[in-house]
């Protein structure tokens, strides 16, 4: 089962739909408050295959080609 973690940004209607996965979001990890980068490193080192982010220049604004988490924005 994909580990799948949704930004505060992401309505919750999202979550809702994501019956097949282990989706939770960032406000319940406790990271709300993290901004891009911090918050791509906790993802990944928590082992979350996943991060769903409604902000779509997330890619102007990291190095993400070594993340080993897919991006989903």
């Amino acid at each position: 089962m994909k580990r799948v973690l949704l930004d505060h940004c992401v309505p919750r209607r999202v979550r809702q739909a994501l019956v097949a996965c282990d989706a939770t979001t960032a406000f319940k990890r406790g990271w709300a408050e993290l901004k891009n980068g911090p918050l791509l490193k906790a993802a990944e080192d928590a082992g979350f295959d996943v991060l769903v982010r409604a902000d779509k220049n997330l890619r102007y604004q990291q190095q993400l080609a070594a993340r080993r988490i897919a991006i989903v924005g």
